[in-house]
């Protein structure tokens, strides 16, 4: 999965919980999330003088966000409730990092088959 499909997946599954996310669309979407953070807290600082661009981009994304983080811990075989470890100052943020940065398992599980390498969520669903 490149970087144009995986964002495009996670946004076109936004409220979707189930199933599974390759570790490239996960990636991917937070290299995505970081980079137009970053420009619209430059535009935020010296054109508007505020966080309005930075506050409604990540309102906006929040969603995808944790769907698509829920789907990348399906896909090692772990429950989607897992994510609520960022309650956990520092060391469950790493844990799950850790987790994230894990293969997937091979073939199905019980959240699903195997993503397919160029497909996401939405093709699979389909």
């Amino acid at each position: 999965m490149n970087f144009g499909q995986a964002v495009k997946s996670v946004y076109s599954n936004y409220v979707n919980f189930t199933g599974r996310a390759m570790r490239s669309e996960f990636w991917y979407f937070m290299l995505f999330y970081f980079i137009a953070y970053l420009v619209l807290a430059f535009i935020d600082l010296e054109v508007l003088g505020g966080q309005i661009l930075t506050s409604l981009f990540a309102l906006a994304t929040l969603l995808p966000g944790i769907g698509v983080a829920v789907r990348r811990l399906h896909d090692i075989d772990k429950s989607g409730w897992l994510i609520l470890l960022n309650f956990i100052p520092l060391i469950g943020a790493i844990i799950l990092i850790v987790w994230y940065c894990q293969a997937g398992t091979p073939g199905p599980n019980r959240f699903g088959p195997a993503p397919v390498a160029g497909m996401g969520a939405a093709a699979l669903a389909s």
